[in-house]
C-alpha cells in the first residue's frame, strides 16, 4: 500500500493544464458558476480519485461533472449521476453514508476507490479522443499504485470501457483481442503475469438520461456492485428478506 505515492499523485492531477480547452472550460464554469451555487468556491481544476489506497474495488467514471465534481472537488459529489451512486454504495455496504455533498461532509468509501479516465469536467460532458488520450498516463499510473490490492473493476459505461482497456494493458494487465466489448452486466478477466488477474464489470453510467429513463435502476446499479465487491473479496451487505 503506497498511501505517500497516492498521494503525491492527486496532488499533481489536480494541478494539470496539459488540454487548454479543458482548463478553459472548467475554469470559466467555477467563474461564472450555476444561480443554484452562487455562494460555493469552485474547485475549478481537474479532480482527483477518492477513496483508500488500499482498495480492492476501483470504480471507473468518465470525467467530473461541471457543477458536481468541478465544483466540490471530489469524484461524483454534488450532482445527481453521484446521489444515484452513493446510495446504492451505501445500500450495499461499500460506503459510511447515503449521501455526498462536499469534501468535508464524512464521506469514507470501504475498500472502494473512484476515479475518471478524464479528470476534468469537459464541455457538454464530452471530452475529445485526444483529451481522454492525454489523461491517460494518470490512470496507469493510479492503477500501478493500486495493483498490489487491486481485484475488481466496475467501468460506467461504454466511453469509460474503451479509455480503460489501455491503461489497464499499459498498467500489466493482458487485455484479450479483439478488445472485449462493452455491456452491462459483462464480465472479463484481465490476467497478468506476474500476479493476481483482475476482474472486469461494465455497468451502464448513472447519468440522468440512463436513471431518469429507467435504463439503469438502483436495483441493477447495486447487483453490479455487490457481485463485483463479492469477487473482489469485500464484505457487502444484503437486502432485507
Amino acid at each position: 500500500m503506497d498511501t505517500g505515492g497516492l498521494c503525491v499523485l492527486d496532488e499533481r492531477i489536480a494541478g494539470c493544464r496539459a488540454c487548454p480547452r479543458l482548463v478553459e472550460w472548467r475554469e470559466e464554469v467555477a467563474r461564472t458558476k450555476r444561480a443554484a451555487f452562487a455562494d460555493w468556491t469552485y474547485w475549478g481544476r481537474p479532480v482527483p480519485g477518492f477513496g483508500p489506497p488500499d482498495a480492492r474495488l476501483l470504480i471507473v467514471g468518465l470525467a467530473p461533472a461541471a457543477h458536481g465534481g468541478n465544483r466540490t472537488g471530489r469524484m461524483f459529489t454534488g450532482d445527481r449521476s453521484g446521489d444515484v451512486l452513493y446510495r446504492a454504495l451505501y445500500d450495499v455496504g461499500l460506503a459510511s453514508q447515503p449521501t455526498a455533498v462536499s469534501v468535508d461532509d464524512g464521506m469514507e468509501l470501504y475498500g472502494v476507490r473512484i476515479t475518471s479516465p478524464v479528470h476534468c469536467a469537459p464541455p457538454a460532458n464530452k471530452p475529445t479522443p485526444a483529451e481522454r488520450d492525454t489523461c491517460r498516463s494518470w490512470l496507469v499510473q493510479e492503477l500501478g499504485l493500486l495493483r498490489p490490492t487491486l481485484r475488481a473493476v466496475v467501468v460506467l459505461g461504454a466511453f469509460g470501457w474503451q479509455a480503460a482497456l489501455p491503461a489497464f494493458a499499459a498498467a500489466g494487465w493482458t487485455v484479450p483481442r479483439p478488445r472485449p466489448a462493452f455491456a452491462h452486466g459483462g464480465q472479463v478477466t484481465l490476467d497478468a503475469a506476474d500476479g493476481p488477474g483482475l476482474h472486469l464489470f461494465g455497468c451502464f453510467h448513472v447519468s440522468q438520461r440512463n436513471t431518469f429513463t429507467g435504463r439503469l435502476t438502483p436495483e441493477m446499479l447495486r447487483d453490479v456492485l455487490r457481485t463485483a465487491a463479492d469477487t473482489a473479496g469485500l464484505p457487502t451487505r444484503r437486502p432485507a428478506p
